[in-house]
C-alpha cells in the first residue's frame, strides 16, 4: 500500500469520525492517570509527511494501566515505517516507549488550582536506525503537565525536556497546550498548538497544531482521531500528520 493512500485513509477518518482522558490523539498530554486497577488499550496508526518522505507507525499498540492511586504505567510498541519519495517503503519494529504518569496534585471544578502531574518517558532503541525505523539511542523525556476543567471545557498542557543523545543531535524542549469541549454525550473535540526547539545541530525550531477528538461508541470502545500540520519549518518537520486509533477501556 502506498504511503499516500495510508495518509489519505487516516485523514478521511479524521474528517468523518470524548476523550475520557487526554493525551492521544494529541501530542500534548495531561496529568490525569488511569484509575486504579483499570486499563486503556489502543490500536493505532500515525503518519507524518515532510518534504522528501513520510514516516510513522503503520500499526502500534499502546497500553496504560492504573497500578496504584494516582499512578499509571505506560507502554507503546509500534510497527514503524519509513518511505522516502521515489523509494520503497521500509517497515519493521520501532522504538518501544515506556513511562509512568504520577499525579502530584488533584483538584475539583470548584478549586482554583489545576491538577498537576509528571510523566517521565524512556524510548528504548528497538527499531533499526539505519533503516529509518528508530533513533538508535535511548532517549528520555521529563515533562510536567497541568489540567483544569470548566464545565464542558477542559484545558491542559505543559511540556518538558528531551534528552536526545547521538551524533549531530541536541537535547531539546517541547511545550504544548490544548483546549477541548464536550460537544455531545458521545463526542469531544479539541485543538492544540505545540512548539519544539531544535533537536539537531544546525536544526530549526518547529511549531505546529492538531485538531481532533474522541467518539465514544459505548463505555468501553472509543474512536480517536486527529490531523494537523506545522506552522514553522513545516517542510522539514510536519507538512501533514494524522493519527487514528480504536481504544478499549476497562
Amino acid at each position: 500500500m502506498r504511503v499516500t493512500a495510508i495518509l489519505s485513509a487516516l485523514c478521511a477518518l479524521a474528517i468523518f469520525a470524548n476523550p475520557a482522558e487526554a493525551g492521544p490523539p494529541f501530542v500534548t498530554d495531561d496529568p490525569v492517570p488511569v484509575d486504579l486497577g483499570h486499563w486503556e488499550v489502543y490500536g493505532f496508526s500515525a503518519a507524518t509527511s515532510v518534504h522528501g518522505g513520510t514516516a510513522g507507525a503503520l500499526f502500534g499498540t499502546e497500553i496504560n494501566y492504573g497500578a496504584a492511586p494516582n499512578l499509571q504505567l505506560h507502554m507503546i510498541v509500534p510497527l514503524a515505517f519509513d518511505k522516502a519519495d521515489g523509494a520503497g517503503m521500509r517497515t519493521g519494529p520501532g522504538d518501544i516507549e515506556l513511562g509512568a504518569k504520577y499525579r502530584l496534585v488533584d483538584s475539583g471544578e470548584a478549586d482554583w488550582w489545576p491538577q498537576i502531574g509528571i510523566f517521565p518517558l524512556v524510548e528504548v532503541p528497538t527499531g533499526s536506525a539505519t533503516r529509518g525505523l528508530g533513533g538508535g539511542r535511548f532517549r528520555e523525556y521529563l515533562p510536567v503537565w497541568l489540567q483544569k476543567d470548566f464545565g464542558r471545557w477542559t484545558s491542559y498542557g505543559g511540556g518538558g525536556y528531551w534528552v536526545n543523545p547521538g551524533p549531530g543531535n541536541r537535547n531539546y524542549w517541547f511545550v504544548g497546550w490544548l483546549l477541548q469541549r464536550q460537544v455531545t454525550a458521545h463526542l469531544a473535540l479539541g485543538a492544540e498548538i505545540f512548539h519544539q526547539t531544535a533537536d539537531s545541530t544546525g536544526g530549526r525550531d518547529t511549531t505546529g497544531f492538531n485538531a481532533g477528538g474522541v467518539y465514544d461508541f459505548n463505555a468501553h470502545y472509543h474512536l480517536l482521531f486527529s490531523a494537523g500540520r506545522g506552522l514553522q519549518n513545516a517542510a522539514a518537520a510536519n507538512e501533514v500528520s494524522c493519527y487514528v486509533a480504536i481504544q478499549w477501556t476497562g
